[in-house]
């Protein structure tokens, strides 16, 4: 299935790849390799994803062994991700306190 990035999720991606640079240049290139890694698995298997119930037809996938989490929907056979967020921030539709 094809995948396309929102303009907030490419925003994200790039915070990332700057963060990581900056502050852990050894484990940029990895994380970057296995975010690659999930959104391929997510396009081969949309469906496979834990359902965001406080977001109708929106799912999320934990990058395992680092703190992020790719939330994503499916949308007329293209998967769209929306957000990749570090766990320690909220997604913008979680509610505080």
């Amino acid at each position: 299935m094809k995948v396309v990035f929102t303009e907030a999720a490419a925003d994200d991606l790039a915070s990332i790849a700057l963060y990581l640079a900056a502050n852990y240049p050894s484990a940029a290139a990895t994380v970057e390799r296995r975010l690659h890694i999930l959104i391929a698995r997510i396009a081969r298997w949309p469906e496979s994803a834990q359902r965001v119930i406080e977001r109708p037809g929106v799912r999320v996938v934990p990058l395992v062994r680092y703190p992020y989490k790719v939330f994503y929907r499916i949308t007329e056979g293209v998967v769209e991700i929306l957000h990749i967020h570090h766990t320690s921030r909220q997604a913008p539709w979680e509610k505080t306190g």
